[in-house]
């Protein structure tokens, strides 16, 4: 049985890939009972991360039964999460409509790039097109060069999944007080925009430039920037408070008057040259024994290898082995509801679904 805060949570997920699948993973690793509607004749692979902690019922949602089906899942559900293009589930008579006539306490989580109005709602797109029109991807690059992906972070997972896991949540609060539901419109392009606020205010003060590569937080500053060392790898810098500054400038050796300029931002790309030539003359890990136990805030860049080997994660349990796969730890965690990383998505029928769901 699950101790999760979201224990006897009951929700109905549509089959559908990136965000929509990972909202309702944390939903699931926080206790929630999570039913996905899959297609007959799809595949569900066991080291699909995001798939862990369901149960799977196979519908063909194109058969007036199996969307009965479905209906009576959501008949006895709090909570739903599609993410098809506007107008798909109402013309499978499984819209927001149709559903909450039925279940009115029943919120109704949409997961879409564009939402369900606006010029571009009808048009596919992924989370680099997302996160492009709100204004992301063409701050994150370095200086004289291309906008470069941040895998796909932002967008799917930061501005899609989690907002949607949010709103849910806060929609499900909302449901509990008043006994009525209602439908959550997530779009990726507007919870990206959402996510820059800090930002638009720094630009709004004068200290952000709406250029790549030259700002505190996007490379420009040298202390907060990556470096490559003697063996190709590299470690993160963060050290923006002066006492962590100093901090850095101590054990790395920069006691040149110039590091005293470090809130000029005429002098970043010099000082940034600089401290490249430090870094390379040791390798990753030398400099990583150094910064040792320090408030320099620098850390090794880890592949994804790696960073489930690092003690600091090994000791936090960051990482679990289910199923035979390496996979991240539910989080955040709970000091009275325990979380943990559900199994590989199990096979089941909707009458047994239904049998649990009384």
């Amino acid at each position: 049985m699950s101790t999760g805060p979201l224990a006897g949570l009951r929700v109905v997920e549509f089959a559908g890939i990136g965000p929509g699948p990972f909202a309702a993973m944390l939903l699931a690793d926080m206790g929630a009972d999570v039913v996905r509607i899959e297609r007959p004749e799809a595949r569900v692979r066991a080291h699909d991360v995001t798939l862990r902690g369901r149960r799977v019922v196979r519908l063909d949602l194109k058969r007036p039964a199996d969307v009965a089906q479905a209906l009576a899942l959501l008949d006895r559900a709090e909570g739903t999460i599609e993410g098809f293009r506007p107008g798909v589930m109402e013309r499978l008579g499984l819209g927001p409509a149709a559903v909450l006539a039925r279940n009115p306490r029943l919120v109704y989580g949409r997961m879409t790039g564009w939402g369900q109005d606006g010029p571009l709602a009808a048009r596919a797109g992924h989370d680099i097109t997302y996160i492009a029109i709100a204004g992301a991807l063409g701050a994150i690059g370095p200086a004289g060069g291309g906008p470069v992906p941040p895998l796909n972070l932002v967008g799917d997972y930061g501005g899609g999944a989690l907002y949607l896991a949010m709103g849910m949540l806060a929609a499900l609060l909302a449901a509990r007080a008043t006994g009525r539901g209602q439908v959550v419109d997530c779009a990726i392009s507007d919870c990206v925009a959402n996510m820059l606020a800090m930002f638009h205010g720094m630009r709004a003060a004068g200290t952000w430039q709406d250029r790549r590569g030259v700002n505190m937080l996007d490379g420009g500053a040298h202390f907060y920037a990556t470096y490559e060392c003697a063996d190709g790898r590299h470690i993160a810098v963060g050290a923006i408070e002066p006492q962590f500054y100093a901090e850095l400038r101590r054990i790395a050796g920069l006691d040149d008057p110039a590091f005293d300029r470090q809130r000029d931002p005429a002098a970043w790309p010099d000082l940034k040259a600089r401290m490249a030539a430090v870094f390379r003359t040791r390798s990753r890990d030398e400099w990583c024994a150094l910064f040792e136990g320090s408030d320099a805030c620098v850390t090794p860049v880890l592949g994804l290898g790696e960073a489930v080997a690092h003690p600091h994660n090994v000791a936090r349990g960051a990482f679990v082995a289910r199923d035979g796969t390496v996979q991240p730890a539910a989080a955040p965690r709970f000091s009275g509801t325990a979380t943990r990383a559900g199994a590989a998505p199990v096979e089941c029928g909707v009458g047994e679904v239904l049998a649990g769901w009384r």
